[in-house]
């Protein structure tokens, strides 16, 4: 039997963290192509993507922006790229599909339901470099990320169904498995399914080892052996959350979308927390799959049928 392989994504920016929580965080187009390369390099064979105004860092979903950094992506290394639907929760959906649709990645994330997606508690900070900071945190307050069952029947139809795109389905509680089993059962998705438990958004299911039991016992029971189940956690949560994981199974993720921090200091780049899990990995006895293992795993159509 050949040994296991775990795939590391690594979420570069995402729409989470702002500017003024941390000098490394990439805004700019070429940042956000430089720190990319770089994890794909440590060893990521995911790299999922979000775009940022490069003015002010504020998320962005104009597909201009994204076409500035996902060919020089492309052509520096051989990562899956993965491109999100989730944008940021004040998005329209029209807006969160423009760049996907323009690109026809491989991969795209694809969240499994409404929910409150708290931010604000992140606002007790003294100083802000932006306005636009603390508003998009305390508009959170208020705000529901709409993940209709409608919406994403749109997103299977139109990048599933029409570009040929596979998903990240991401999880953030219990209830989103079984959405995802609705699909499945309707034959609007179909395996080896990549399914990524979410944990510690204020909103979702807690950062518990026990809540990733849980979410996997429920995984298996709903989907058998047609699933790879991988890991992101919020914050301080990443690493132990993901190390567990890894040992009971699954893959992994990391990025500075998900947290600024390497160990107990900020993180200086995306390729930092890539070359940390690998030593968990080392430790545990298991390889990291490469680009070309994570697309046979997940069954993707190949990088020379996106449309970058």
């Amino acid at each position: 039997m050949a040994p296991r392989k775990v795939i590391i994504t690594c979420a570069v920016t995402g729409s989470v963290h702002t500017p003024s929580m941390s000098p490394h965080l990439p805004v700019t187009p070429d940042q956000i192509a430089a720190e990319a390369i770089a994890a794909a390099e440590a060893g990521a064979s995911i790299l999922h993507l979000h775009a940022r105004d490069p003015r002010d860092g504020r998320p962005t979903a104009d597909p201009d922006v994204f076409m500035q950094f996902l060919p020089r992506i492309k052509q520096a290394t051989s990562a899956v790229i993965n491109i999100t639907t989730g944008g940021s929760s004040l998005m329209t959906l029209d807006q969160r599909l423009a760049a996907p649709l323009r690109a026809e990645p491989e991969m795209c994330s694809l969240n499994m339901g409404s929910m409150n997606f708290a931010l604000f508690p992140m606002l007790d900070r003294p100083k802000w470099q932006h306005e636009w900071e603390p508003k998009l945190l305390e508009a959170t307050r208020d705000t529901i990320f709409k993940n209709t069952f409608a919406d994403m029947e749109t997103v299977l139809e139109r990048l599933g169904k029409g570009c040929g795109t596979r998903f990240e389905f991401e999880c953030y509680d219990v209830g989103h498995l079984y959405s995802l089993a609705h699909f499945r059962d309707r034959g609007l998705v179909s395996g080896p399914l990549f399914i990524q438990f979410v944990f510690g958004i204020l909103g979702g299911i807690g950062a518990d080892p026990d809540n990733l039991v849980h979410m996997k016992r429920i995984a298996d029971k709903l989907f058998g052996d047609s699933y790879q189940f991988s890991v992101l956690a919020a914050g301080r949560h990443q690493m132990p959350m993901i190390s567990i994981a890894a040992a009971m199974g699954g893959n992994v993720r990391v990025g500075l979308e998900d947290s600024l921090y390497d160990g107990r200091q900020l993180a200086k780049s995306n390729a930092d927390q890539v070359r940390r899990i690998r030593s968990v990995l080392d430790g545990l006895s298991l390889d990291v799959a490469t680009p070309t293992e994570a697309r046979e795993m997940l069954a993707l159509k190949g990088g020379d049928r996106v449309a970058f």
